[in-house]
C-alpha cells in the first residue's frame, strides 16, 4: 500500500467518523427536546401551559407562557394587602377616618342697641311720679271661692265688696258678701299704719281675727278677715321699715 493511497482512508475514515458523531450529537438533543416536551404535556406546572419546543423546521416562536401562580407566600401577603376597588369603597376598615373640618356658619351680628352692656359701681336709677296707685300691701284669699287669689291694697281709702266699683273687689262668687262697701282698709303713709273700718251700715256682717269690732281696728301683719263665706289674711308690704315716700324723698 502507498502513503499516498493509506492517507487518503484515513481522512476518510476521520470524516465518516465526524458525520456519524453530529448525527449522533444532534439525535441525543432531539431526543432530550421530546423528553422535556412529553414530560411537560404529562405534568405541567401549577397554572401554566405547556410551551412548544422551538424546532427547525417550525420557524415559529413559542407562545408566550401564562403567568405563573403565585405561591403560597405570595398568596398570603397579596391577601393581607388591602386593594382599593369600586367595590371596597363602601366597605367599613380597621383604618381611622379621616378627619373632616367643619366650619360653622357665620351667625348675624346682633343689633347694637341689643347688647348687654357691663355696669360697673353703682346704678344710678331714675325715680319719677308714679302712674299707678303705688301698692302698700295685699290681701290673700284663704278660704271660700277664689282660694288662692289675691288682691292688692293701695294707700289712702280702700273700699272692699263683690262689686268691681270697689277699689279691692272680692268677686270670686261669694254671694253672702255685699256688692259696695262692706268694709274698709286705709292706710296712711304719714304714720305707715293700716287700719280696718267696718260698715257698720250694712246688714251683712264681717269680722276680724273672729272678732267683730264696731269701729276702726289697727290691721296687723298676717290677721284674718271674714267676709260672708271668705277668709282673707293680710300681707303688709309698707309700714315701719319702708314706705314710698322714702324712695322719693332720695331723689
Amino acid at each position: 500500500m502507498s502513503a499516498s493511497g493509506g492517507s487518503g482512508r484515513f481522512l476518510g475514515s476521520l470524516k465518516d467518523a465526524l458525520v456519524a458523531a453530529s448525527r449522533e450529537d444532534t439525535a441525543r438533543q432531539q431526543a432530550a427536546v421530546a423528553q422535556r416536551a412529553s414530560s411537560a404535556a404529562q405534568a405541567p406546572s401549577e397554572g401554566a401551559a405547556a410551551v412548544p419546543p422551538l424546532t427547525e423546521t417550525s420557524g415559529q416562536l413559542p407562545a408566550p407562557r401564562a403567568e405563573a401562580s403565585p405561591s403560597a407566600a405570595e398568596a398570603a401577603r397579596e391577601a393581607r394587602t388591602p386593594r382599593v376597588t369600586a367595590e371596597s369603597k363602601h366597605l367599613e376598615t380597621d383604618a381611622p377616618p379621616t378627619t373632616r373640618v367643619v366650619r360653622a356658619a357665620k351667625q348675624p351680628e346682633a343689633p347694637a342697641g341689643s347688647r348687654t352692656q357691663l355696669v360697673r359701681g353703682k346704678m344710678q336709677v331714675a325715680r319719677g311720679a308714679f302712674e299707678h296707685d303705688p301698692v302698700v300691701g295685699w290681701l290673700v284669699v284663704v278660704g271660700g271661692p277664689g282660694i288662692g287669689q289675691y288682691r292688692p291694697i293701695f294707700e289712702g281709702n280702700n273700699p272692699m265688696g263683690r262689686s268691681e266699683s270697689n277699689r279691692i273687689p272680692i268677686d270670686f262668687g261669694d254671694d253672702a258678701i255685699s256688692g259696695e262697701e262692706q268694709a274698709y282698709i286705709r292706710y296712711d303713709s304719714s304714720e305707715r299704719s293700716f287700719l280696718f273700718v267696718p260698715n257698720l251700715a250694712k246688714t251683712n256682717v264681717v269680722s276680724l281675727n273672729d272678732k267683730r269690732p264696731t269701729g276702726a281696728v289697727e290691721l296687723n301683719q298676717m290677721d284674718v278677715i271674714t267676709m260672708g263665706r271668705t277668709q282673707l289674711v293680710f300681707v303688709p308690704f309698707c309700714g315701719p321699715d319702708f314706705d314710698w315716700a322714702a324712695l322719693q324723698e332720695q331723689t
